[in-house]
């Protein structure tokens, strides 16, 4: 039997972390190494032969996504972090979602955290999603959704252009999620396709700031890049509020800003309806 998904992980100096992942991957696995110093690319070829390594001159953050789908040669690709894999079984069962629903462009499935498997708080707005569940889809539609848990139709990642470098890293997922769904492409969340996620727990509160700061860019820089000017001033407004990580991201958008306003094509009028029906639930 022919196989149907390619597993793409991008990663950068986390070697520790795939010696305990790739061994839990099945099927086609490509890694994509963003110009790691810690010999990664080396020990990854040394040690997991089933593994293609694919290496970058520079860190391209989840561009490095992008060239993965790429390579891969199966209609469905499944993305993993270097510290998250897929429960046996979970690939092919969506792999027979896709093939019963046609305009489905993306799944995202129950992601469980850490040893405990405790059920990612995102899981649970998801299966909640104000969007229903459309006539002939597995689940909720969506419009978000978290990369280490999701799998894609190759044909319209590639269609939507994938992953872009204005945001490059952290909150990446939202864009393209909208560009999906403004090509009619469906997002959905299906409880029953299953990944694990052991993210390191050795993140200290400077590590968690500097996140929180990116976070803050990239929500601005990715309503200049595909929302209402509107919701740019409301998002800018919420970072500066939010204290000092609200405004360091602000602060780091700027130097973006004129790339993200000449890439700007602000979605239809029905997706920013339903970003905002989404954006207004509890």
């Amino acid at each position: 039997m022919a196989e149907t998904v390619t597993t793409v992980i991008a990663t950068r100096n986390r070697w520790h972390e795939l010696w305990a992942s790739l061994p839990r991957h099945r099927g086609p696995v490509i890694l994509v190494d963003n110009a790691s110093t810690d010999g990664t690319p080396d020990l990854v070829a040394r040690h997991f032969g089933h593994v293609r390594v694919i290496r970058l001159p520079r860190n391209a953050g989840a561009v490095a996504r992008n060239t993965g789908v790429e390579a891969a040669d199966t209609p469905l690709v499944a993305f993993a972090d270097d510290d998250s894999w897929w429960a046996p079984g979970a690939l092919r069962r969506a792999s027979g979602e896709f093939a019963a629903a046609p305009s489905l462009g993306l799944v995202n499935g129950r992601i469980l955290v850490g040893p405990e498997e405790v059920l990612d708080p995102t899981c649970t707005v998801m299966a909640r999603s104000p969007l229903g569940t459309e006539p002939g889809l597995p689940g909720p539609s969506l419009l978000g959704f978290v990369a280490c848990g999701s799998i894609v139709r190759r044909s319209a990642f590639l269609e939507a252009s994938g992953f872009d470098d204005v945001v490059f890293f952290m909150g990446e997922e939202e864009r393209l999620a909208l560009d999906l769904f403004g090509l009619g492409w469906r997002l959905c969340y299906v409880d029953g396709v299953v990944a694990h996620h052991h993210p390191s727990p050795d993140r200290d509160a400077a590590s968690r700031e500097r996140r929180a700061a990116l976070r803050a860019r990239n929500e601005v820089l990715t309503a200049v890049l595909r929302r209402s000017w509107g919701q740019v001033g409301r998002r800018s407004l919420a970072a500066w509020r939010s204290g000092p990580s609200g405004r360091r991201g602000l602060a780091q958008a700027v130097p973006r800003l004129p790339r993200a306003i000449r890439a700007r094509q602000p979605v239809a009028t029905a997706v920013e309806a339903a970003a905002r029906l989404v954006e207004s639930s509890p």
